[in-house]
């Protein structure tokens, strides 16, 4: 004789199901929010580099729209610059520091925060659904499943007799957990999504990622000869005389009635 079906009250759907997957959708989001907060705050963790960034770029600015200058304000700007004694490109020799996520002590706190962003909301709302949706079955798949998916869709009931289908309260937040990436990229955008899932993953197991240190004074020294091969042509000479020889007519169009 087959077993009874079971059937679920109305009220678990709206007490225990949705909220479980709400749950899990706002914990996901904010982990990825702080996983972006705490990679921000990594990328302006060296006010060096970016301070050389910002150098090289307004002397390629300098270089390219120069012209536009007058021949006193294009000198000074260069002489900042290329002066053999005070010029910056002349006096300033950078450290190169490889990073060694070894050896470094702020590699292993940014692995660190990898692993509490990630791990630690996921085990302390994992606990707490566990407890507080103690026993409830939450739902049921739609298509049979053998004995060997028990321990992974009913943690926290113990019935050996219930079909495998059924889905307790707890392993129903593991499942939202770690399939509502589709969601994520619905709600953030698919590429900032799969961005963050990306780096949230490789700080937890892996770490920051450790880039080749580029050598800033090989720039500087390019940058240098650039800036001095650099003739300037002031682009807006005699502008004035010309603008004022020319024939300025001014028409008026009639409006519409």
């Amino acid at each position: 004789m087959a077993a009874p079906e079971l059937r679920l009250d109305g009220s678990i759907r709206f007490w225990v199901l949705l909220p479980v997957a709400w749950i899990a959708l706002a914990v996901g989001i904010l982990r990825l929010r702080v996983a972006a907060l705490l990679r921000g705050e990594r990328e302006r963790g060296w006010p060096e580099e970016l301070q050389d960034t910002q150098i090289l770029a307004r002397s390629r600015l300098l270089r390219e729209n120069g012209r536009f200058l007058t021949p006193q304000g294009f000198l000074m700007r260069k002489h900042y610059f290329n002066n053999p004694e005070s010029g910056f490109f002349r006096k300033t020799k950078r450290k190169i520091r490889p990073r060694n996520p070894l050896t470094d002590p702020t590699m292993v706190t940014e692995m660190m925060k990898g692993n509490i962003v990630n791990v630690l909301p996921m085990i302390l709302v994992g606990g707490w659904i566990n407890w507080a949706f103690s026993g409830f079955m939450a739902t049921k798949v739609p298509f049979p499943l053998t004995l060997r998916f028990k321990p992974m869709l009913q943690r926290g009931i113990n019935l050996p007799s219930l079909d495998p289908s059924w889905v307790s309260s707890a392993s129903w937040y593991f499942l939202n957990v770690f399939g509502l990436r589709r969601v994520y990229s619905l709600l953030l955008g698919e590429e900032t999504a799969a961005e963050q899932n990306q780096l949230l993953l490789q700080d937890q197991f892996l770490g920051p990622p450790v880039p080749a240190p580029p050598d800033p004074n090989k720039a500087f020294k390019a940058e240098w000869e650039a800036l001095e091969l650099v003739s300037h042509h002031w682009a807006l000479q005699d502008v004035e005389e010309q603008l004022m020889g020319r024939d300025l007519k001014l028409t008026q169009r009639a409006g519409p009635d």
